[in-house]
């Protein structure tokens, strides 16, 4: 699995999520300006980043679920 660029894909994906996610919940907690003007911006990212990397997941399943 690890030798498969799609499972790596998707794996890289889901990281992405995860920073924007950390990214977007570290600078709620610490408030200030730069979540005021920034805060819808970094969760619209993360929900496009998380539909990518679902796609990236059900497609990864579809072709390897038979294994």
């Amino acid at each position: 699995m690890l030798n498969d660029p799609l499972f790596i894909l998707a794996s890289l994906s889901a990281l992405v999520v995860l920073a924007i996610l950390m990214l977007g919940i570290g600078s709620f907690g610490k408030g200030g300006e730069f979540n005021r003007r920034h805060a819808n911006r970094i969760m619209r990212y993360r929900i496009a980043a998380q539909a990518v990397a679902v796609v990236l997941i059900v497609t990864f399943a579809y072709f390897h679920g038979g294994r």
